[in-house]
Protein backbone atom coordinates (compact mmCIF):
# COMPACT_ATOMS: atom_id res chain seq x y z
CA UNK A 1 0.00 0.00 0.00
CA UNK A 2 1.02 3.28 -0.64
CA UNK A 3 2.53 6.13 1.90
CA UNK A 4 1.29 8.84 -0.28
CA UNK A 5 -1.30 10.78 0.77
CA UNK A 6 -3.24 13.81 -1.33
CA UNK A 7 -3.29 16.95 0.60
CA UNK A 8 -4.87 20.39 -0.71
CA UNK A 9 -2.25 23.27 -0.92
CA UNK A 10 -2.99 26.67 -0.26
CA UNK A 11 -4.05 27.79 -3.61
CA UNK A 12 -6.93 25.23 -3.15
CA UNK A 13 -7.15 23.81 -6.54
CA UNK A 14 -3.90 21.41 -7.26
CA UNK A 15 -2.86 18.57 -5.35
CA UNK A 16 0.44 17.25 -3.77
CA UNK A 17 1.67 14.33 -2.59
CA UNK A 18 3.29 13.83 0.73
CA UNK A 19 4.71 11.51 2.87
CA UNK A 20 2.20 10.00 5.61
CA UNK A 21 4.98 9.80 8.07
CA UNK A 22 5.32 13.61 7.58
CA UNK A 23 2.32 14.79 7.77
CA UNK A 24 1.47 15.90 11.37
CA UNK A 25 -1.87 15.96 12.93
CA UNK A 26 -2.53 17.56 16.48
CA UNK A 27 -5.57 16.77 17.94
CA UNK A 28 -4.99 19.39 20.51
CA UNK A 29 -5.39 22.26 17.87
CA UNK A 30 -7.31 19.91 14.92
CA UNK A 31 -4.32 21.00 12.97
CA UNK A 32 -3.04 19.12 9.73
CA UNK A 33 0.00 18.94 8.21
CA UNK A 34 0.18 23.18 9.78
CA UNK A 35 -3.10 24.31 9.30
CA UNK A 36 -6.26 23.53 10.91
CA UNK A 37 -9.52 22.56 8.43
CA UNK A 38 -10.79 25.19 9.25
CA UNK A 39 -8.10 27.15 6.57
CA UNK A 40 -9.02 24.96 3.52
CA UNK A 41 -10.83 26.76 0.57
CA UNK A 42 -13.50 26.30 -1.88
CA UNK A 43 -12.63 25.12 -5.66
CA UNK A 44 -14.59 25.51 -8.97
CA UNK A 45 -15.43 23.14 -11.66
CA UNK A 46 -14.69 23.57 -14.80
CA UNK A 47 -11.11 24.48 -14.00
CA UNK A 48 -10.88 27.82 -14.63
CA UNK A 49 -11.21 31.52 -12.78
CA UNK A 50 -12.02 32.80 -16.26
CA UNK A 51 -14.84 31.56 -18.02
CA UNK A 52 -15.19 33.11 -21.29
CA UNK A 53 -16.98 31.88 -24.55
CA UNK A 54 -19.31 32.96 -27.22
CA UNK A 55 -22.61 30.75 -26.57
CA UNK A 56 -23.21 30.43 -30.01
CA UNK A 57 -19.78 28.75 -30.54
CA UNK A 58 -19.59 25.58 -29.43
CA UNK A 59 -15.64 25.27 -30.01
CA UNK A 60 -15.49 28.03 -27.32
CA UNK A 61 -17.57 27.09 -24.88
CA UNK A 62 -16.81 23.37 -25.56
CA UNK A 63 -13.62 23.14 -23.13
CA UNK A 64 -15.80 23.84 -20.08
CA UNK A 65 -18.57 21.17 -21.14
CA UNK A 66 -16.11 18.33 -21.77
CA UNK A 67 -14.39 19.36 -18.41
CA UNK A 68 -17.61 18.96 -16.50
CA UNK A 69 -18.42 15.84 -18.31
CA UNK A 70 -15.34 14.17 -17.54
CA UNK A 71 -15.05 15.44 -13.58
CA UNK A 72 -18.86 13.90 -13.25
CA UNK A 73 -17.97 10.58 -14.63
CA UNK A 74 -17.38 9.33 -11.19
CA UNK A 75 -20.93 10.60 -9.92
CA UNK A 76 -22.79 9.20 -12.52
CA UNK A 77 -25.52 7.42 -10.86
CA UNK A 78 -24.89 3.67 -11.74
CA UNK A 79 -21.37 4.24 -9.85
CA UNK A 80 -22.81 5.92 -7.06
CA UNK A 81 -25.53 3.24 -6.53
CA UNK A 82 -22.73 0.84 -4.95
CA UNK A 83 -22.35 3.08 -2.33
CA UNK A 84 -24.25 3.60 0.93
CA UNK A 85 -27.75 5.59 1.68
CA UNK A 86 -26.09 7.13 4.23
CA UNK A 87 -28.55 8.93 6.77
CA UNK A 88 -29.50 12.78 6.15
CA UNK A 89 -28.02 15.09 8.21
CA UNK A 90 -25.68 13.03 10.22
CA UNK A 91 -22.02 12.88 10.02
CA UNK A 92 -20.91 9.18 8.79
CA UNK A 93 -18.17 8.51 11.40
CA UNK A 94 -16.82 4.87 11.07
CA UNK A 95 -13.42 5.08 13.25
CA UNK A 96 -14.08 1.69 13.93
CA UNK A 97 -14.57 -0.15 10.70
CA UNK A 98 -11.27 -0.60 8.90
CA UNK A 99 -13.17 -0.61 5.18
CA UNK A 100 -14.48 2.83 5.34
CA UNK A 101 -17.42 2.94 3.12
CA UNK A 102 -18.56 6.40 1.12
CA UNK A 103 -22.47 7.61 0.89
CA UNK A 104 -23.87 8.21 -2.29
CA UNK A 105 -23.92 11.28 -4.09
CA UNK A 106 -25.74 10.67 -7.73
CA UNK A 107 -24.98 13.45 -10.35
CA UNK A 108 -29.03 13.35 -11.20
CA UNK A 109 -28.86 15.51 -7.85
CA UNK A 110 -27.35 18.26 -9.52
CA UNK A 111 -30.51 18.35 -11.80
CA UNK A 112 -30.36 21.52 -14.53
CA UNK A 113 -26.22 21.39 -13.70
CA UNK A 114 -26.12 17.13 -13.86
CA UNK A 115 -25.38 17.32 -17.85
CA UNK A 116 -28.11 14.76 -18.31
CA UNK A 117 -31.23 16.65 -19.52
CA UNK A 118 -28.85 19.16 -20.88
CA UNK A 119 -25.60 18.22 -22.48
CA UNK A 120 -24.02 21.69 -22.89
CA UNK A 121 -24.33 22.57 -18.22
CA UNK A 122 -26.15 25.57 -19.84
CA UNK A 123 -23.35 27.18 -21.61
CA UNK A 124 -25.30 27.13 -24.95
CA UNK A 125 -27.96 29.15 -23.29
CA UNK A 126 -25.41 31.70 -21.93
CA UNK A 127 -26.70 30.48 -18.70
CA UNK A 128 -23.88 28.45 -17.66
CA UNK A 129 -23.29 26.08 -14.69
CA UNK A 130 -20.10 26.15 -12.21
CA UNK A 131 -19.53 23.10 -9.76
CA UNK A 132 -18.27 24.53 -6.88
CA UNK A 133 -16.75 21.79 -3.85
CA UNK A 134 -14.67 21.53 -1.06
CA UNK A 135 -10.99 20.15 -0.79
CA UNK A 136 -10.59 17.07 0.97
CA UNK A 137 -10.39 17.22 4.40
CA UNK A 138 -8.99 14.18 6.62
CA UNK A 139 -11.22 14.22 10.19
CA UNK A 140 -13.12 17.50 8.97
CA UNK A 141 -16.77 17.26 10.41
CA UNK A 142 -17.92 21.13 9.86
CA UNK A 143 -20.72 22.41 12.30
CA UNK A 144 -23.85 24.01 11.39
CA UNK A 145 -25.50 23.40 8.50
CA UNK A 146 -22.68 24.72 5.53
CA UNK A 147 -24.26 25.58 2.53
CA UNK A 148 -22.52 27.83 -0.60
CA UNK A 149 -23.86 31.34 -0.78
CA UNK A 150 -22.56 33.22 -4.49
CA UNK A 151 -23.04 36.91 -5.27
CA UNK A 152 -22.19 38.39 -8.01
CA UNK A 153 -19.75 41.85 -7.14
CA UNK A 154 -22.08 44.42 -8.75
CA UNK A 155 -25.12 46.81 -7.51
CA UNK A 156 -27.79 44.61 -9.01
CA UNK A 157 -27.54 40.96 -7.73
CA UNK A 158 -27.74 37.79 -10.19
CA UNK A 159 -30.57 35.54 -10.41
CA UNK A 160 -28.62 32.39 -9.64
CA UNK A 161 -29.93 28.35 -8.86
CA UNK A 162 -28.74 26.21 -6.45
CA UNK A 163 -28.72 22.10 -6.81
CA UNK A 164 -28.87 20.15 -4.79
CA UNK A 165 -31.68 22.43 -2.99
CA UNK A 166 -30.47 25.85 -1.18
CA UNK A 167 -27.08 25.10 -2.12
CA UNK A 168 -26.02 22.80 1.32
CA UNK A 169 -23.47 20.14 1.99
CA UNK A 170 -24.91 17.31 3.86
CA UNK A 171 -23.40 16.07 7.09
CA UNK A 172 -23.60 12.26 6.16
CA UNK A 173 -20.41 12.89 3.53
CA UNK A 174 -17.87 13.89 6.92
CA UNK A 175 -15.75 12.99 7.90
CA UNK A 176 -13.10 12.00 5.24
CA UNK A 177 -10.52 9.09 6.31
CA UNK A 178 -7.93 9.59 4.02
CA UNK A 179 -6.64 8.31 0.31
CA UNK A 180 -5.22 5.09 1.43
CA UNK A 181 -8.78 3.84 3.66
CA UNK A 182 -11.26 5.89 1.93
CA UNK A 183 -10.39 5.46 -1.69
CA UNK A 184 -13.49 5.68 -3.30
CA UNK A 185 -14.24 8.79 -1.62
CA UNK A 186 -16.04 11.39 -3.53
CA UNK A 187 -16.43 14.89 -2.42
CA UNK A 188 -20.40 16.50 -2.24
CA UNK A 189 -20.79 18.91 -4.77
CA UNK A 190 -23.31 22.22 -4.91
CA UNK A 191 -24.23 23.14 -8.84
CA UNK A 192 -24.62 27.16 -9.35
CA UNK A 193 -26.74 28.22 -12.15
CA UNK A 194 -26.05 31.89 -13.88
CA UNK A 195 -29.07 32.69 -14.79
CA UNK A 196 -27.53 35.65 -17.07
CA UNK A 197 -29.52 37.53 -19.40
CA UNK A 198 -29.45 39.66 -22.74
CA UNK A 199 -28.22 42.51 -20.60
CA UNK A 200 -25.42 40.47 -19.26
CA UNK A 201 -24.07 39.65 -21.86
CA UNK A 202 -20.37 41.10 -23.41
CA UNK A 203 -20.02 42.32 -19.40
CA UNK A 204 -17.24 40.60 -17.32
CA UNK A 205 -18.64 39.45 -14.04
CA UNK A 206 -17.10 38.52 -11.00
CA UNK A 207 -18.70 36.32 -8.94
CA UNK A 208 -17.53 35.09 -5.23
CA UNK A 209 -18.92 32.20 -3.99
CA UNK A 210 -18.81 31.67 0.14
CA UNK A 211 -19.11 28.95 2.14
CA UNK A 212 -21.91 30.20 4.68
CA UNK A 213 -23.22 28.79 7.96
CA UNK A 214 -21.18 26.89 9.69
CA UNK A 215 -17.53 26.80 12.18
CA UNK A 216 -15.74 27.01 8.62
CA UNK A 217 -13.89 30.81 8.09
CA UNK A 218 -14.66 32.06 5.04
CA UNK A 219 -13.39 36.28 5.18
CA UNK A 220 -9.50 36.17 5.80
CA UNK A 221 -7.95 38.74 3.36
CA UNK A 222 -4.84 36.88 3.46
CA UNK A 223 -6.20 34.02 1.70
CA UNK A 224 -8.48 34.44 -1.41
CA UNK A 225 -9.34 30.57 -0.74
CA UNK A 226 -10.40 30.71 2.54
CA UNK A 227 -13.96 29.06 2.43
CA UNK A 228 -14.67 30.87 -0.66
CA UNK A 229 -13.66 31.18 -4.20
CA UNK A 230 -13.88 34.09 -6.71
CA UNK A 231 -13.81 33.59 -10.32
CA UNK A 232 -15.08 35.88 -13.52
CA UNK A 233 -17.81 34.72 -16.50
CA UNK A 234 -18.05 36.96 -19.41
CA UNK A 235 -20.68 35.43 -22.06
CA UNK A 236 -20.81 36.90 -25.75
CA UNK A 237 -22.66 36.69 -28.85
Amino acid sequence: MSTKEETPVADGDKPQTSSWKDSIYNPRTGEFIGRTAKSWGLVIRPRSLDIVFNRTDTKQYGQYVQHLENFLQQYNDTVQERNELCMVGEYYEQDDQEEKKVCQFKRSLLRQCSGLSDTTFGYTEGKPCVLVKMNRIIGLKPRGDPYINCTAKRESPLQMQYFPSEGRFDKMYFPYYGKNLHSTYVQPLVAVKLLLTKEDYNNELTVECKIEGSDLRNSDDRDKFLGRVTFRVKVVE
